[in-house]
């Protein structure tokens, strides 16, 4: 594949992925709106191997804390700070797992791949941000996050299987109508992440990584390290930025793609 081509999709990805504009839809839009050869599921879950190791190293303290967790969990005992996110975490990945079984088995999850299906859920779950943004409270943080917030949002992550949702974006907008302050509703988010990337990246590459020649490997390999670099880059000035700056530019980005993915759809 052209260096150019990995370079952009690694990019895409690692700017979109955590910033609530949907990186799917972009990666899907790539190829259909500039003629470019589709980059292949393998060169996507590259990109987002990038982009897993990014929040990883980015929320590295709250990471460990939930990796210390693990064994109180697995004893059945969640009485530590540590095991509390884990259990948070497995609980708010189920949902994902069970709808995305369902879109695999039933075929839908190619189906909804088009341009009309982004155009919607851009401008639809936006404005959805919107008024969860600018209508929640801001009574909860980090702390108050247990298993029944962990289930909800797990529902609202779950909509992030449908192209154009944006993960980062619905996952926000549960935490918001829930209560939790635009900083600690992003941090979760972002670390409701690391199980889905994880196990997305285990169902879908595992078996293309084995049939690979040495070329696309190596492809690979470029898109996952420019992908975290640019994650990196791009989490941290949206982390810096929700301390003064609410989502609405973002909801501004997305109703305005939606209804240019809305126009080309329905003329052509």
């Amino acid at each position: 594949m052209p260096i150019f081509q990995l370079v952009l999709v690694a990019l895409i990805q690692g700017i979109t992925e955590f910033l609530p504009v949907s990186s799917s839809g972009h990666l899907i839009l790539l190829p259909g709106l500039t003629g470019l050869e589709d980059q292949g599921q393998l060169i996507d879950v590259a990109a987002h191997i990038g982009t897993l190791t990014a929040v990883v190293i980015y929320f590295w303290s709250d990471v460990r804390i939930g990796l210390l967790g693990l064994p109180h969990l697995m004893r059945g005992r969640a009485d530590t700070p540590g095991s509390k996110l884990a259990l948070g975490l497995v609980i708010a990945t189920i949902p994902t797992v069970i709808f995305g079984a369902i879109l695999h088995f039933t075929g839908l999850s190619d189906a909804l791949r088009s341009i009309a299906v982004i155009g919607w859920t851009m401008l639809g779950f936006g404005v959805v941000l919107y008024i969860a943004d600018q209508k929640g409270s801001t009574s909860k943080d980090a702390s108050d996050w247990g298993p029944k917030d962990a289930l909800l949002m797990g529902l609202w992550q779950m909509l992030a299987l449908i192209p154009g949702t944006s993960r980062s974006g619905i996952t926000i907008t549960g935490a918001r109508q829930l209560g939790y302050n635009r900083t600690d509703g992003a941090r979760i988010s972002m670390l409701m992440s690391i199980p889905v990337i994880v196990a997305s990246g285990v169902l879908l590459g595992s078996g293309m990584a084995i049939e690979a020649n040495t070329a696309v490997i190596r492809d690979a390999g470029i898109v996952a390290l420019l992908s975290m670099l640019s994650a990196l880059l791009a989490l941290s000035l949206m982390m810096r930025l929700l301390r003064s700056v609410s989502f609405t530019p973002y909801v501004i980005y997305r109703i305005l793609l939606g209804l240019v993915l809305l126009v080309v759809a329905y003329s052509s």
